[in-house]
Formats: structure tokens, C-alpha cells, sequence
């Protein structure tokens, strides 16, 4: 893992990265007293966690993770703000999106806890295969979930909710139409069945007729049926045989 300290006070800087190196031997522990500093360790490096104090030398912290946030690697990394104004705290989880903050003086077990939480995690995504797809949608305002492909289901619109059926969950997905989340996701196994619905056909178990114009499709290890319509099912049918 590869941590950056973003803080201008020396001695804080430095006892924060005792701290952290007390965790674990291996992690790379990178350090900036200003934003450009810190901007030129992230263009040189692969950071998995930052810690940035919210006011910074000739600069403020959230300015640096605004900008950090434009760069595609780092758009869901982990941000970390350090600070003595709760007031700020606010602003930075509306504007940057980060994930947590930690008030000055710095509490050990804090920071111990919350660095684990998050090289454990850290961890766990660099073991995902590179080859896995993926999608990031924008489940509610200023809140993001990495949804993979193949652990999608099927799709549901209702009204203006676009629900997506994974093996972890169901994810409501406002503003978006079905034609616009199939594009996002660009995966020939995920397929419109009927005006509401769009399925994974890897996952089908099993087509039964309604009537003459519609049918419903039940899935492996899932409760939760989709509408196929005479439209479509054709298409269906011939990837399901």
C-alpha cells in the first residue's frame, strides 16, 4: 500500500507517519507540506490512501483533493481529511466525496483503526482480477457504487427508479434510463427483455409463458423474477438455449 501525508506542520506530519508505520513495515509512506508537492507525488506514483490536512501551506487541502479527484486513478481513492475545524467537514464530504476525517491532536487508535479499515479493503480490491468489468453509478446524491458486471442479475425500472439486481444487492439508480444503463455497462450477456427489464442470460434458470405476449424469466439462486416481452424474446431464447 502506498500512503500520502499531505500536512505543512513538520511535527505533525511526522508523528502521524510513526503512527501509520507502526501498522505495517510495508507500507510506502510518501510525504508533501504543499498541494504542488503533493501533486507531483500522485502524477509519480500509484497512492492507495491519502491523508490531507484540510489547511495547507500556501494552498488548502481541499483544493488539492478537488483537483486529485479530476484525475481518473484517483476519482474513488481514499481521502482522509485531517483537521481541528469540524465545520469544514461538511464541505469536504459534499465537494470531494471523501471517507473519513480525523481531528487534531490525532487520537492513536484512530488512526490505527482506520488505517487498517482501509489497507484491509485497499487490499482486497487490488486482488480483484484487472480483466473484471465494472460500472460506477451514482446511487444517491454525492454517493457512488462500483458495481461489477457479472454479478448483475437483471434490471428493473419502476417509475423514475432504475433498480439493479446483483448477487450483493438491489442499487436504486435515479436519472438514468434503462437504454443509457445498458450502454454504460456495454456487456453482450446483459440484455433488454421487455420496455422495464434488461437481464444477465448467464444467469437465467428458467422461461415460463404468461400468455401469448409475455412471459417471466427465473434466475439461479434468486427469489426475484423479470417480465420478458414477445418483442424481445426471441433474442432471449436464442442465447438461453
Amino acid at each position: 500500500m502506498n500512503v500520502l501525508i499531505v500536512e505543512d506542520n513538520k511535527i505533525q506530519r511526522k508523528s502521524l507517519k510513526k503512527t501509520i508505520q507502526q501498522i505495517d513495515k510495508d507500507i510506502n509512506i510518501y510525504e508533501s507540506e504543499d498541494k504542488d508537492e503533493a501533486l507531483e507525488i500522485t502524477n509519480d506514483n500509484n497512492i492507495d490512501i491519502f491523508y490531507i490536512d484540510i489547511t495547507l501551506k500556501n494552498s488548502s487541502g481541499l483544493d488539492f483533493a478537488m483537483e486529485l479527484r479530476q484525475i481518473p486513478r484517483y476519482e474513488f481513492s481514499f481521502i482522509i481529511f485531517l483537521t481541528t475545524h469540524v465545520e469544514y467537514i461538511t464541505q469536504a464530504f459534499k465537494q470531494v466525496h471523501c471517507y473519513d476525517y480525523i481531528l487534531k491532536p490525532y487520537d492513536i487508535a484512530d488512526v490505527v483503526n482506520m488505517t487498517k479499515r482501509f489497507t484491509l479493503y485497499g487490499n482486497s480490491v487490488k486482488d480483484t482480477p484487472k480483466d473484471k468489468s465494472y460500472v460506477v453509478f451514482e446511487i444517491r446524491k454525492g454517493i457512488y457504487v462500483k458495481i461489477y458486471v457479472d454479478e448483475i442479475i437483471f434490471i428493473e425500472v419502476q417509475l423514475r427508479i432504475r433498480m439493479i439486481h446483483t448477487v450483493n444487492g438491489v442499487y436504486k439508480v435515479n436519472n438514468l434510463a434503462l437504454k443509457n444503463i445498458l450502454k454504460l455497462i456495454n456487456c453482450d450477456n446483459i440484455i433488454q427483455c421487455h420496455k422495464s427489464f434488461a437481464v444477465n442470460i448467464n444467469n437465467i434458470s428458467k422461461v415460463e409463458s404468461i400468455d401469448s405476449k409475455l412471459s417471466e424469466i427465473y434466475f439461479e439462486n434468486y427469489d426475484k423474477n423479470a417480465l420478458l416481452g414477445y418483442k424481445f424474446k426471441n433474442t432471449i431464447m436464442e442465447r438461453f438455449q
